[in-house]
Order: structure tokens, then sequence, then C-alpha cells
């Protein structure tokens, strides 16, 4: 997918999240690769651009389970079952999803109804939190998809590390945390730059 495609469909699904999370939902969408998944509904609904369609794709995101968009913005399924490797401690169903799902996927969005934050997901770890209820969050949205296409899968595997809860984030932007490896190239460049 061209970056610049790719960035506006990060942007769009960030966005959408935000919403449906302000509304107290929960959601996942898996984005690119080969995602291990199962319709839990008939899908009745054909493909289509998600970007174009905005109303639609967040009504298919209320249903239970996950959407699943290929590398162009196309739905590919919806009401679908992430076949989890295995259930992480203290994670709830959706994130051991999402963290499934991220390892095949080239990205994954998920909203916590729990908690009500936005949280992605690259190569099997959560790189950064969102706030939705954060003043001017949807502004700083683009700043944090710049940020997402710098880090890419080779950054986020390079310190090995792995998830971490949110007080060991790095404030990035009003209401966006940036996770693991992200976190510590951050700050390792601080430190190498004196800043």
């Amino acid at each position: 997918m061209p970056d610049e495609k790719f960035k506006e469909l990060q942007e769009f699904l960030i966005q959408v999240s935000i919403k449906v999370a302000k509304r107290g939902e929960g959601a996942i969408f898996a984005v690119g690769g080969d995602v291990s998944h199962k319709p839990l509904v008939e899908q009745t609904v054909p493909p289509f651009s998600v970007i174009k369609n905005p109303k639609l794709l967040e009504s298919l995101a209320l249903m239970d389970g996950a959407v699943i968009i290929d590398e162009n913005g196309f739905l590919v399924a919806y009401g679908t079952m992430i076949k989890s490797t295995k259930v992480y401690r203290n994670f709830g169903t959706r994130h051991s999803a999402a963290i499934s799902a991220s390892k095949k996927a080239e990205l994954v969005v998920m909203v916590s109804e729990e908690d009500k934050k936005v949280r992605i997901f690259k190569a099997g770890k959560m790189v950064m939190q969102i706030d939705p209820f954060q003043k001017g969050v949807e502004r700083s949205v683009p700043q944090a998809v710049n940020v997402l296409e710098s880090l890419g899968a080779g950054t986020l595997g390079a310190l090995g590390t792995t998830l971490l809860v949110p007080g060991l984030g790095i404030a990035l932007l009003p209401g966006i945390v940036l996770f693991g490896s992200a976190y510590y190239l951050t700050q390792s460049l601080k430190k190498r730059f004196g800043k």
C-alpha cells in the first residue's frame, strides 16, 4: 500500500475509533496482512471502501467481533472472531485478539469498551494509546499517524519490549501516549542528544 494512502487509512480508522469510544462501545479494526479470523455473522455487506462510507463502517464495527480491512482500504469481513494464539494475562478477549491480529496485520486499532481508550498495535505490541476525551485529541491524530509511520515494525522489534502498563508510556501529544520500543527509543534519543 502506498504510504500516503496507508497514512490516510490509519488516520481515518483512528478518528472512527475515537467516535466509537465516545459512544462507550468497543471495536477492533485489523488492516492488511493475513489475519486468521472466522465470521460470527453472515457476511451480507459486500466489500466497500471504508473511507468512502464511514457511517457503514462504524455500524459494522459496533457488532461483536472484529472488522478486517485489506491493504487498499476495502472491507474484507466484519463481525469476525480473530483466532488468538493465546489469552494474555491481565487482558480481556478484545485485547488478546488485538495483540494476536497485530502479529500478522500491518495495523490493529482497538477500542476498549471498559476504559474507553483507543489502542494501536503493531507487530504484537501495543505502541500507542489515545484518550478520546482529551480536549483537542482529534487535531493530534495526524501527528500521531506520522509517529506511527516513523516507527515501523523494525523499530518495534529492535528493543524486544513487551506490553507496558499505561504509566510507563511517554506522552506524545495531548491525549496520546507511546509505549514499548517507541518509548525507549524516544528516551534514548533524548539522553543521546541532551533534550
